[in-house]
């Protein structure tokens, strides 16, 4: 017979620490930059039309069932019936197409009876994965920009980029969940978070890639995604010149990948020259992320000109910092100059930025999109097969406007409390089922 321990338990105020800081909590807002933290408040919050399961399935959530016609241009959705916002008020279709039809312009939303119907001018195999993302969230907004979502919890108090205080919603369509009330402190370092922990302050925290292999030797709980966070070089240009695309090659064959993984990052990611992780696409293996240094000096030798570029960083990231210079100093073994900079003013004039990017799902042809957005290049057509996402991820890659380095997992230290709570697929938590014990065995 099982304990009482190993039974949830109603009740609790789970304290969450993270570094994101985020001054609204629209899921549709696109001025605020992901984040794996940005999507689990979300995903608290608000709800989908439809989730997708750990095994890349579509699974029913606001939505009760759909069908798709005309080629997958036309796709409709019946809604559950009796689902209430925050406030009280029902979801309704008309409701939902709005908050749809607001944050994918280049769709037709409609609302027909108790359906939400989506019509596009192309075929759109991935519209259900894309559906799933925390910025499709269905939101409820009001003409003085109040937010309501169908969520497991609702705000109680919000203020912007600093405290978010939660409150279990009793009427949720699917159930109250355990948890009485979730205390969410932002804008902490890694480093403060793990005080937090250690003082009792906090009960879940995100931990540094770098460090998540040292948090379990400390007996610490930890738990890990699948590589969904790429790390690369990012060029704030475009290839101005033969030069400049001599230049870029030789950059890329400096970086020392396998010694930078095992000194910075203490063995923790998967070294990669392409974007999508080899778990989504199946053929990462195929891009060589080895270093040549003899192929980058000899490239770099074919050009007069020695430029140097300013390579911004996030100030607030230690391992940014670290990695940047690194690879200061494999571009200069091979005859470039590079010169790291933190300072946020000059980052937008910068020739380049290592930044961290979250994949924003395990679907590939969603996350080549938003590369191709961030590099503010075309999209690539999507295929049906393997040999067309390789094309369009070496469409990308030939841009040379993005140096693909690392795929990190997002990582998490849980205190010995909390029960039932997991990474999901794309680098979020989730605490629909979490419930808090006494932490003894």
């Amino acid at each position: 017979m099982a304990s009482a321990e190993t039974r949830p338990q109603y009740g609790g105020i789970l304290r969450v620490s993270v570094r994101a800081a985020p001054p609204s909590l629209d899921p549709a807002d696109p001025a605020q930059p992901d984040s794996f933290a940005r999507r689990s408040l979300t995903m608290l919050l608000f709800d989908t039309l439809v989730t997708i399961d750990e095994n890349g399935h579509a699974q029913a959530s606001l939505a009760s069932s759909w069908q798709a016609s005309a080629g997958n241009q036309r796709w409709e959705f019946r809604l559950r019936r009796g689902i209430k916002f925050h406030d009280g008020t029902a979801l309704t279709t008309t409701i939902a197409a709005e908050s749809l039809g607001s944050v994918n312009p280049a769709w037709k939303v409609s609302a027909d009876g108790d359906s939400v119907v989506i019509e596009s001018d192309r075929s759109d195999a991935e519209l259900l994965a894309e559906l799933a993302l925390a910025r499709n969230a269905i939101a409820k907004r009001e003409p003085d920009g109040k937010l309501n979502g169908t969520g497991s919890f609702r705000v109680v108090d919000w203020q912007p980029g600093k405290k978010l205080t939660l409150a279990a919603d009793e009427n949720c369509w699917r159930g109250r969940p355990f948890l009485d009330g979730i205390e969410v402190d932002m804008g902490f370092s890694f480093h403060e978070q793990m005080l937090a922990l250690a003082a009792g302050k906090a009960d879940l925290i995100e931990v540094a890639p770098e460090q998540s292999h040292r948090a379990a030797l400390d007996g610490r709980r930890v738990a890990s995604s699948l590589p969904v966070e790429l790390l690369a070089l990012v060029f704030t240009r475009d290839v101005s010149s033969p030069d400049d695309k001599t230049l870029r090659e030789a950059l890329a064959l400096s970086v020392e990948r396998a010694s930078i993984r095992s000194v910075l990052l203490q063995g923790v990611g998967q070294p990669t020259a392409g974007i999508l992780p080899n778990w989504t696409s199946g053929y990462g293996f195929i891009f060589p992320a080895d270093a040549d240094l003899a192929r980058a000096r000899h490239a770099r030798e074919q050009v007069r000109i020695n430029p140097t570029w300013t390579v911004a960083y996030d100030a607030g990231d230690p391992l940014s910092r670290l990695m940047t210079e690194r690879i200061a100093l494999n571009a200069r073994d091979a005859g470039l100059t590079l010169m790291p900079t933190a300072t946020a003013t000059t980052a937008a004039a910068a020739d380049l930025r290592l930044l961290r990017i979250p994949l924003p799902s395990s679907d590939p042809w969603i996350a080549l999109a938003d590369m191709a957005a961030l590099l503010r290049v075309p999209a690539a057509n999507r295929g049906n097969s393997v040999e067309d996402l390789y094309a369009a991820e070496q469409a990308l890659l030939a841009t040379q406007r993005v140096i693909p380095l690392f795929h990190l997992p997002a990582s998490y230290v849980a205190a010995p409390s909390l029960q039932e709570w997991n990474p999901r697929s794309d680098g979020s938590w989730s605490l629909s089922d979490a419930w808090l014990g006494s932490g003894k065995p």
